[in-house]
């Protein structure tokens, strides 16, 4: 089992930069490839990107490639989407999710384990 925790969404203006992250419990964070999604009001939840059980590995949905980084501490536990150059459509509540799978899987299908989400509103 895999729990995941949420934090550090917020309110912040175009162009700024936000910092979410997501703190994993048991002993098995090392094993999990870790990804971020996202849901806007109205809107199924789509991919936003992933970063594989070293950490060496990332992949990025076209929407957010080069503004937002993933990075994870295999010791603390805990996987973070930096994201910068903010525009309003990234308004959102944003997911961490885990899966034993290996590579970069970027199916809401392929994740088992999933946070609560956490609120991050992008103002024009």
């Amino acid at each position: 089992q895999v729990q995941l925790v949420e934090s550090g969404g917020g309110l912040v203006q175009a162009g700024g930069s936000l910092r979410v992250s997501c703190v994993a419990s048991g002993r098995t964070f090392s094993r999990v490839t870790m990804g971020w999604f996202r849901q806007a009001p109205g809107k199924e939840r789509e991919f936003v990107g992933v970063i594989s059980l070293s950490g060496i590995s990332t992949y990025y949905a076209d929407s957010v490639k080069g503004r937002f980084t993933i990075s994870r501490d295999n010791v603390k536990n805990t996987v973070s989407l930096q994201m910068n150059s903010l525009k309003p459509e990234d308004t959102a509540v944003y997911y961490c999710a885990a899966t034993f799978r290996v590579g970069v899987p970027s199916f809401e299908s392929e994740y088992d384990y999933w946070g609560q989400g956490t609120q991050v509103t992008v103002s024009s």
